[in-house]
């Protein structure tokens, strides 16, 4: 490291200046909305304001399933929250979400309607509410909350971390690559290992948990997640590339991952969703 990259913290840190990078202009030390704006309402029972990031791709894979099941209880409205433009920050979302993050989930098919935030907290939500994706065993149980705890604890070192410091950072310097990389790579090994004897994060039965793993974790070892896949050598990690290709062909998955999203083939787009007919 070069004496000119050395840097004394100061006594007691201020924000001066945006950091730079990407998404440097919606990042700020401070909560609460910055602005009004009314969030659109559709007509059933789950409204969901979101963006195809793998946090929110999480739950749309979720609703998707459970129609797949033929519950119908399940349909939902979803609409885009454009992050880059701050839409997060708009004060009917800040009362969903008070931390400004996608997704969130209001639940109007109850009176009062209920306020879900947290894609790991909606999962369990939406499983519980349909009782569905989540083992009613006490050991399975067990081990699907494991595993979604997990994830939830460790992706941010994988998009916070690696994927901000690799891909998003306006500069690029090896010790927090290298950081994060190594961490990065000892999460997919715990993966590897597990999957070696588990065709499922909780054995044989796909839950939730897998739903939340898979597009941080499946996504980059597919390719899709910050053209890093030679980078961390993703290829090596052969237990977890077949799971992630085994989930990748369900059809609740492949439509889940079309939903708020803006980027890509048009053909694989869908800035909103309001019923299955939006698929055709």
């Amino acid at each position: 490291m070069s004496e000119s990259t050395i840097y004394t913290p100061p006594a007691v840190w201020k924000w001066e200046n945006q950091s730079g990078g990407r998404f440097s202009n919606i990042n700020r030390p401070i909560s609460g909305a910055t602005h009004d704006k009314v969030l659109p309402v559709g007509e059933h029972g789950l409204q969901l304001y979101s963006l195809a990031t793998p946090n929110g791709v999480k739950v749309t894979i979720m609703l998707e399933e459970l129609l797949e099941l033929g519950i119908s209880d399940a349909e939902y409205d979803a609409y885009s929250i454009m992050i880059s433009d701050g839409d997060q920050f708009g004060s009917d979302f800040v009362d969903i979400n008070p931390n400004s993050k996608i997704p969130a989930l209001m639940d109007r098919s109850v009176s009062p309607p209920i306020r879900v935030f947290e894609s790991g907290a909606i999962l369990l939500y939406l499983a519980e509410k349909y009782d569905a994706f989540y083992p009613k065993e006490a050991a399975e149980r067990a081990a699907c909350q494991s595993w979604l705890m997990w994830h939830m604890g460790s992706a941010p070192f994988l998009g916070g971390g690696f994927g901000h410091f690799y891909a998003y950072a306006p500069e690029k310097y090896q010790y927090p690559i290298d950081r994060y990389a190594m961490e990065v790579k000892r999460q997919l090994d715990v993966l590897d290992k597990h999957l070696a004897a588990n065709t499922f994060l909780c054995g044989d039965n796909y839950t939730i948990a897998d739903m939340g793993a898979y597009p941080w974790y499946g996504a980059l070892v597919q390719g899709y997640l910050y053209e890093a896949a030679e980078f961390l050598d993703v290829a090596s990690y052969t237990h977890v590339l077949r799971w992630a290709n085994l989930i990748a062909e369900r059809p609740a998955v492949q439509r889940g991952r079309r939903v708020n999203r803006l980027w890509g083939d048009e053909d694989k787009q869908m800035a909103e969703r309001h019923s299955a007919e939006d698929f055709k």
